[in-house]
């Protein structure tokens, strides 16, 4: 996450999870500190994974405290170990303990995305098929979460509503059929973007390649289903599945001859990684 994505959006969000966490003040913390005290705590990885969202982590303690020092051991990509000391925390004993819990959600959230795409992509390796996430993400952690994603190896597919035009199956309800949803997205969109449609049956297929949509998602089809879509488009546009697409079923789908897969489980079913700050101790 470079430093300006960090200033635009990533600090509001942080803020915003401090004050969901500290609507006054930490008073557990303020009970047993009624001053400052000089301390360390160690970042302690407890499962294998890869690791995401260090520098997040440490803004979480710098926004608490500017002079907050953190060492880290590993960067964003790496894999660790169970007991591996990831980094060193050194501050003020209040706002280690202040931001522990916000700073520990994010690391462990956004390595566990990391390490569960990951497991997902050295699936595809070697094959043409590139995997995208989707949004289907928690609110107010997209930016967090999309960026895990590509740490895990994953690519990001569209980052909101007005990144891109994909038309889904209530889109052409409302236009009244896939024809006549691509006619009028090639009518508003700024001919820059491309235009994708999501379809559910061969006869949609045809129909998508005909309007001359630039990408053809084949949602919730059978990988028999896939290959004869793909073999019947046959380069008119490019292809993407998509549908309750996991690291148990993904491998079906390489015979198929997708050019992408998108899976909101990179996002919405990736279990945390397990990360815990320990030893904390004042120090002189």
């Amino acid at each position: 996450m470079n430093d300006i994505t960090m200033k635009m959006q990533a600090d509001q969000l942080i803020r915003m999870a401090l004050q969901e966490d500290i609507t006054s003040e930490d008073v557990s913390t303020n009970a047993v500190m009624r001053s400052a005290v000089k301390g360390t705590v160690d970042l302690i990885a407890k499962e294998d994974g890869i690791i995401a969202g260090l520098d997040v982590y440490a803004r979480v303690f710098r926004i608490l405290d500017e002079k907050t020092e953190v060492h880290f051991n590993f960067k964003d990509g790496d894999a660790v170990k169970k007991g591996d000391l990831l980094a060193t925390v050194n501050g003020d004993i209040r706002v280690l303990l202040s931001g522990e819990r916000v700073a520990l959600n994010y690391l462990q959230r956004m390595s566990g995305i990391a390490t569960y795409t990951s497991q997902v992509a050295k699936l595809l390796e070697g094959s043409k098929v590139t995997l995208l996430d989707t949004r289907k993400t928690t609110p107010n952690c997209r930016v967090f979460e999309k960026y895990a994603v590509r740490v895990g190896g994953g690519c990001n597919h569209r980052y909101n509503l007005s990144d891109g035009v994909l038309l889904k199956d209530n889109h052409i309800g409302a236009a009244g059929s896939v024809a006549k949803a691509v006619a009028m997205a090639k009518e508003y969109a700024p001919f820059v973007r491309k235009i994708e449609i999501e379809v559910e049956t061969m006869d949609q297929v045809k129909e998508a390649v005909e309007a001359g949509a630039d990408i053809i998602m084949l949602d919730n089809m059978t990988p028999e289903m896939m290959k004869e879509a793909v073999n019947f488009i046959d380069g008119r546009a490019q292809t993407e599945c998509s549908g309750n697409i996991t690291k148990e079923n993904i491998q079906k789908i390489l015979e198929t001859g997708v050019d992408f897969v998108s899976s909101g489980a990179l996002t919405h079913s990736a279990p945390i990684l397990d990360i815990s700050m320990k030893n904390l101790h004042a120090v002189e």
